[in-house]
């Protein structure tokens, strides 16, 4: 699927504790397409997943959570890992940053806990997911309709269950493309 336009600028946000697994596939994904993204973290220098049930590698970071613009980038990715969704939950910036894509109307993929990021805004109240059981309660409570499927779409949101890593790796691609395709429009209507 190498893409021919320009590239979207692309963010993944993550804390220590993130889903290793949900990062590396994301990371093979994109180096394919030869897309580069930017790992926003509220930890300096770098940040460690979570591989299984153990501390697993550490990745760098390449922008503060504090300084951070939702506006600098087209398209973000929440990936799972309970203790860093914990984590990036109790920081405001993330409540920033998921508001302005919310309210803008631009890509966003969660995977698996990382669904669980939505309920920090109140712009997510009426949204379809897909969702673990595990954050069921969590998602009912913040006024999100929970689909039965693996994968949901509602708008420019996707979401997945962390079982289907693969299919949601697919819509993210899709995702990234129509998000270069609209940023190719938009630079060309400005030129």
């Amino acid at each position: 699927m190498t893409l021919s336009l320009a590239s979207p600028s692309i963010a993944i946000l993550v804390a220590n504790g993130f889903d290793e697994n949900h990062i590396t596939a994301v990371q093979r994904a994109m180096t394919k397409e030869k897309l580069t993204y930017k790992m926003i973290a509220p930890e300096q220098g770098l940040v460690n997943g979570w591989q299984d049930s153990t501390w697993g590698h550490y990745f760098t970071v390449d922008e503060s959570i504090s300084t951070a613009m939702g506006s600098d980038y087209d398209l973000l990715v929440l990936v799972g890992g309970e203790r860093g969704v914990a984590k990036l939950k109790a920081n405001l910036h993330t409540r920033r940053i998921i508001n302005h894509f919310l309210e803008a109307g631009k890509p966003l993929a969660a995977i698996g806990a990382g669904v669980d990021l939505l309920t920090v805004s109140a712009k997510s109240a009426g949204l379809s997911v897909a969702a673990s059981p595990e954050i069921l309660e969590a998602l009912t409570a913040a006024q999100m309709v929970v689909c039965e499927e693996a994968l949901c779409v509602d708008g420019s949101v996707l979401t997945a269950k962390g079982a289907a890593l693969e299919e949601w790796l697919s819509a993210l691609m899709n995702q990234v493309a129509q998000a270069a395709a609209q940023k190719n429009e938009d630079e060309a209507e400005a030129a």
